[in-house]
């Protein structure tokens, strides 16, 4: 049996430590905050609540397999899964819009059809059989493997078949979302339905790899669900579970420095000097703060090193609005901005044009997030730049705007508004607030890629959606599946079978 120490209580970190209770380690999570779930909170205020993080389980298979691999009573048994239907209404720029049903092929090609025009179905479900290719070809060594030590291959091999063309009497490969949008989709709508996927993670499509077509692929294939109570729910199950197999939790505790003893990681230092020993420490916290902790290169010369630096994040406002919703109110509403171009300049080359974002609308008919029957809570989202905290309430304006064509009489209800910008202090985070991790993606020269869950420095671990295989809460739940195998199996661990 070995001692492990664990920093942070977020969910990969947590789906780590249930795994390696389970295979009998003495496992103790160390939280600098009063409580779990990393980004995964709640917001409440008069009665009403709020996921402060995401709003939607994509992939619940994920969790499903912690459930099982952990204890007797499955997820289901745990929490209660919804599945969101229709998984998403969107509004586009031109005034037209569609409601896509969950997971069905044949319900969305048709949808499109009526609502964009003959044509547009096919063209949509043709590019889903060809994002399905992708998702075969990188779906084990991105989601199920430790990252490759050749992970060059990764970066240079893009996944996303080439297309023929009848005109070129030749295939073309497309290299980024904006060129299938453009080549293969051939509507500006279609685009804008492809694009929002990366664009939820604070990706440009315009040098976002092609292998991004399996962030709607996945949605496609495994549906859309919602967890009844909120988000915050599914962080309560997997804590509760993690304390069914005596995994210890001790919070206000920082870890200052990870211990090392002949080249090994050998246990943590917190800040009251108190130190707790370990075989293994497994770290959920950022790279550079991993970094400070231990003194040391965590990067042997072959190690993928990601780029540092601080992107877009998600800017959220909180509404609490009288009055039930009507009943033809859709859980997400996706209101698509009426410039691509503008909104995409804005986020990622500096520029100070307003441009008003694509807006996420969530709406759950949840009647733990409101005070009775005859109000209602909604959670706006869009990605917006750094520094938009300058500007938040302008900015706040600009996606309530939005909103107004997913809520009617919006604000003639609106009782009240909460303004959260990224990196604005987050209550109980103990970080910025909307920081966004995107998965980790194939091709694009390695950007796309995230570190290593073995480090350089022997029996220290990366976990959580800044290691691979990156952002999301399906992706910190694998991310602890990996670690968990990586020390129960030692090093030569490839993944489930």
């Amino acid at each position: 049996m070995a001692r492990i120490a664990v920093i942070g209580a977020g969910m990969g970190a947590m789906a780590a430590a249930a795994r390696l209770a389970v295979a009998g380690h003495r496992v103790a999570v160390y939280e600098r905050t009063r409580t779990y779930g990393g980004a995964v909170r709640r917001f409440e205020r008069d009665g009403f609540g709020f996921d402060t993080g995401p709003g939607l389980l994509p992939v619940p298979a994920v969790y499903r397999d912690l459930f099982v691999k952990t204890g007797r009573a499955p997820l289901e048994e745990c929490v209660e899964l919804v599945q969101v239907d229709p998984s998403a209404r969107h509004v586009f720029a031109d005034g037209s819009e569609v409601s896509l049903p969950n997971a069905s092929r044949a319900g969305v090609v048709s949808a499109l059809d009526l609502a964009l025009g003959a044509g547009a179905g096919q063209r949509w479900g043709d590019f889903l059989v060809r994002a399905r290719e992708a998702w075969d070809r990188t779906r084990r060594p991105l989601l199920e493997e430790p990252l490759w030590a050749d992970w060059a291959v990764l970066a240079e091999r893009e996944p996303y078949p080439a297309v023929p063309h009848k005109r070129l009497l030749r295939t073309r490969q497309a290299c980024t979302l904006a060129e299938i949008g453009a080549w293969e989709l051939r509507d500006p709508r279609l685009t804008a339905l492809l694009e929002s996927h990366a664009l939820g993670y604070g990706l440009d499509p315009r040098d976002t790899p092609a292998s991004a077509a399996v962030l709607p692929y996945m949605e496609h294939a495994f549906g859309t669900w919602y967890v009844r109570g909120g988000m915050r729910e599914l962080a309560r199950a997997v804590y509760e579970r993690c304390l069914e197999r005596r995994v210890e939790f001790v919070f206000e505790a920082e870890v200052r420095r990870i211990l090392d003893k002949d080249g090994r990681a050998a246990g943590v230092e917190l800040g009251d000097g108190s130190v707790a020993e370990a075989d293994h420490v497994v770290a959920g916290v950022a790279p550079e703060r991993l970094s400070a902790m231990t003194g040391h290169e965590l990067y042997g010369p072959e190690d993928l090193r990601p780029a540092a630096g601080s992107g877009p994040g998600r800017f959220t406002v909180f509404l609490a609005l009288r009055g039930r919703p009507g009943p033809d109110a859709v859980h997400r509403t996706v209101v698509h901005a009426p410039d691509r171009t503008a909104e995409l300049d804005r986020l990622h080359r500096a520029t100070d044009e307003p441009a008003r974002p694509t807006v996420t609308v969530l709406r759950p008919d949840d009647p733990a997030l409101r005070p009775d029957g005859e109000h209602e809570s909604v959670v706006l989202s869009a990605v917006s730049p750094p520094g938009a905290q300058d500007a938040e309430e302008r900015f706040a304006d600009l996606l309530v705007e939005a909103a107004e064509q997913a809520v009617p009489g919006l604000r003639e209800r609106l009782l009240w508004r909460e303004v959260r910008a990224p990196g604005a202090g987050d209550e109980g985070t103990g970080s910025g607030f909307g920081a966004l991790g995107a998965p980790a993606l194939a091709a694009g020269a390695g950007r796309f890629l995230r570190a290593s869950n073995v480090t350089a420095l022997p029996g220290l671990y990366r976990v959580g959606g800044r290691s691979h295989p990156g952002g999301g809460l399906p992706h910190a739940g694998m991310s602890g599946a990996l670690v968990a195998g990586l020390i129960v199996e030692g090093p030569d661990f490839r993944g489930s079978q």
